[in-house]
């Protein structure tokens, strides 16, 4: 009963550091990828729609992304998609594809990208913290309902907190690799 509990916090966990690793990716490092991108929609015949679904997206260098819209009428969509996504530079739209040129990142929005890495890390940490909340209120219950003794009981609640410290150490390991990634110039 208890290891049904332990692999379901450890799954969770597991959801929550990979939940951070997608956010990471809208994160403009020294490098641009087209995925600061993945949050861009447009208006496609009425279907808000993913930027890569409607044109080949490509990271021609490290700073530059060019899009290529399968349907020329969809440039000005597009054009007007990213304006309004904020992601730090204007398009440049030549009637056939739209070009972003990304400006090499300063010192202070290296540190500002990094400002919001850890935000995401706390965040995953917290939803961590819930997690050891939910699976210790489940041995609890247990306890409660006398399907395990108190000794079980606290040995499965200090289980669980070696799951959640290994789970956190992953995630400030991740954060440390990640913070050296974008502050190198």
């Amino acid at each position: 009963m208890s290891q049904e509990i332990f692999n379901e916090c450890e799954t969770k966990m597991q959801s929550a550091i990979e939940h951070m690793q997608r956010e990471f990716k809208t994160l403009r490092t020294g490098k641009v990828t087209t995925s600061v991108l993945d949050n861009v929609k447009i208006d496609y015949y009425g279907t808000l729609t993913p930027l890569d679904q409607v044109g080949s997206v490509i990271a021609t260098d490290a700073t530059t992304i060019v899009i290529n819209p399968w349907e020329k009428n969809l440039l000005g969509d597009i054009e007007t998609a990213i304006q309004a996504a904020n992601i730090g530079v204007n398009p440049n739209n030549d009637g056939d594809q739209i070009k972003l040129f990304f400006p090499p990142m300063t010192v202070e929005q290296r540190q500002e990208v990094v400002k919001q890495m850890k935000g995401m890390g706390e965040k995953a940490k917290v939803s961590i913290r819930n997690d050891r909340r939910d699976a210790n209120d489940k041995v609890k219950k247990l306890e409660k309902e006398k399907e395990i003794t108190q000794d079980e009981s606290k040995s499965a609640q200090d289980n669980i907190q070696k799951i959640t410290d290994k789970y956190i150490a992953k995630i400030d390991s991740i954060l440390k690799d990640k913070e050296a990634e974008i502050l190198k110039v």
